[in-house]
């Protein structure tokens, strides 16, 4: 309670990808049920025009003050529509709660099935908060900084011609590991090895696991194998001068061209992403829930 007696306002940031209906019907519904309880909702311009908003509604431009005095970000979508919460959540300091509408949805807490729980736990705080390691880039040319950036999944170093690969060496801390054409690099955090990382080949790294990937995409070499490094470590791509274009690609979302010569720095980022979680599963056993692993047979460790 507030010195003066006053009321606790309390204000959720939601946040849904408009463009699909499921997610329309799933942003109704999370609204009305946080308005039932007393607690106010916030949702951007231009996401108010395809949903129904009821009057207590508060529409806010994109900006760095939407997500002021809010004490959580309800994301509504697939991977991209979470990434894209990821971003006002880091900007902000403010967690944020991922309901999958799309396919896989790491990302996520809670499914669509979920919706009255997720009210329900989000009036009653009944959630908990953990950091996810993000990753700080910065683009070099010509010896200048020329762009940085950020991710919560992936960096990655890419061809922008189709008809021909990629000439980079690999760095790590300083020190070159390999030189050889490819389709790309993907530089990943923990949370993204189970994103694009995943589907170049790389490993399954346990969220609290501190540490950083490396992984090339497709590449035309005898040892061009995925890395695992500390966290402490500078992963750098280095386009080389002979080649085309490239591309660099921040969570698949933001992109700058890179030129030959240009280099791609990528360490562990100084702000993290905070998540808010429901649910105290293991990861192994969302793991096995989102891949739809077989464990079949499986008996477990003698009693």
């Amino acid at each position: 309670m507030p010195a003066g007696g006053g009321t606790e306002r309390r204000t959720v940031f939601l946040l849904a990808h408009t463009g699909r209906p499921a997610a329309v019907r799933s942003a109704e519904r999370v609204v009305q049920g946080l308005l039932r309880s007393g607690i106010g909702v916030r949702i951007l311009r231009e996401e108010a025009a395809d949903l129904p908003v009821p009057a207590p509604v508060e529409v806010v431009e994109e900006g760095e003050s939407a997500t002021a005095g809010c004490e959580l970000i309800v994301v509504l979508g697939g991977d991209g529509t979470l990434l894209r919460g990821a971003e006002f959540a880091r900007a902000s300091g403010v967690p944020m709660l991922g309901v999958n509408l799309g396919r896989v949805g790491f990302l996520a807490e809670a499914e669509r099935d979920d919706l009255d729980k997720v009210v329900d736990r989000v009036v009653t705080r009944a959630y908990e908060v953990e950091e996810r390691m993000t990753l700080d880039v910065l683009v070099r040319a010509d010896g200048r900084v020329v762009h940085t950036d950020w991710a919560l999944n992936e960096a990655s170093v890419e061809k922008a011609a189709r008809e021909r690969m990629l000439e980079v060496v690999i760095e790590v801390d300083g020190r070159p590991v390999s030189a050889f054409g490819c389709d790309g690099v993907v530089c990943a955090t923990p949370t993204g090895s189970t994103a694009y990382a995943f589907s170049a080949g790389g490993p399954v790294v346990w969220p609290e696991v501190e540490a950083l990937l490396m992984v090339p995409i497709s590449a035309h070499a005898l040892f061009a194998k995925p890395l695992v490094t500390s966290p402490a470590s500078v992963l750098a791509v280095e386009v080389q001068t002979t080649t085309l274009q490239g591309v660099l690609w921040c969570d698949g979302r933001r992109t700058v061209p890179l030129p030959p010569g240009a280099r791609v720095e990528v360490r562990r980022g100084e702000v993290p992403v905070r998540l808010a979680r429901l649910h105290h599963a293991l990861f192994t056993d969302r793991l096995v829930a989102k891949f739809a692993l077989p464990v079949g047979g499986w008996r477990g460790a003698p009693r």
